[in-house]
């Protein structure tokens, strides 16, 4: 166990070398499944995305690029309960009218979840997984909340040969630090998503995603919603990487974004 963790500690930077140009949801899939780890196995991923929106309102032209590289651990404290943590590195740059306004990046809240799969049969898996996130963002920079958060998410899954389906209903709460961000941002959010996978062929992946969820600023009643297509592929039993495309249904989502990722497991 100690040679494990050792070997994960050196791992993690390792990963990041490598990929930096680049939840146990099969990314890119925002939608989580039911699938977990395994008694004494690990799983680490990095998961990165690049995001572009452009809005307009009373003639004022907004710009803003951004992404994220997230790490996320996940272990198998049980064959059916993985504990998973995440770590996601953000950035962003805004224009108005082709000047620059603001400009951060930096470590944002790592996330402390639990999945727990308590059915499982025929195909058909029924999970919950909580989850809490801690104030290590800087709020200032709008990084982060500055204050802890939680959740709670429903998680079916349903496999029928070549084709896996899940869904997911969530709950977040979400507390802020800052006097400007409780009255811009809603407290409760709650999101709604379906995602299919086909494997069309051995190894390779095609994967679907749709979903919703409430605006968390409180001027708008309009809920953002996406659709999303992507592959995974998987170079060994242990060793996946992905890639997909996310764009906005309406516009409150934002235009879209391009997502790629890594997953090993040991």
């Amino acid at each position: 166990m100690r040679r494990n963790l050792i070997f994960l500690v050196l791992l993690i930077p390792l990963i990041h070398f490598l990929y930096l140009p680049n939840a146990f949801a099969a990314h890119p899939l925002i939608t989580d499944d039911t699938g977990t780890q395994g008694k004494g196995k690990f799983q680490v991923e990095v998961n990165s995305e690049f995001n572009y929106d452009k809005e307009k309102e009373e003639g004022l032209t907004t710009k803003e690029r951004g992404g994220e590289i997230g790490t996320i651990l996940s272990y198998g404290i049980l064959n059916n309960t993985d504990i998973v943590i995440g770590m996601p590195y953000q950035w962003f740059r805004i224009k108005e009218d082709g000047e620059l306004t603001s400009r951060e990046s930096g470590i944002s809240d790592l996330s402390l979840e639990v999945k727990w799969r308590f059915y499982e049969k025929d195909g058909l898996g029924f999970a919950l997984k909580p989850g809490i996130t801690f104030p290590t963002g800087n709020e200032k920079k709008g990084l982060g909340s500055g204050r802890p958060s939680y959740g709670l998410a429903f998680i079916t899954t349903k496999e029928l040969g070549p084709w896996a389906f899940h869904f997911n209903l969530g709950y977040m709460r979400n507390e802020y630090k800052l006097r400007e961000d409780r009255e811009a941002n809603r407290k409760d959010l709650w999101h709604v998503s379906l995602a299919s996978e086909l494997e069309v062929v051995k190894n390779l992946k095609l994967v679907g995603n749709i979903g919703i969820e409430r605006n968390p600023e409180k001027a708008s009643t309009r809920h953002p919603a996406f659709i999303l297509g992507g592959v995974i592929y998987s170079i060994s039993e242990n060793l996946d990487i992905d890639f997909g495309v996310k764009g906005g249904l309406n516009k409150p989502e934002t235009d879209f974004t391009i997502l790629a990722g890594i997953a090993f497991r040991f």
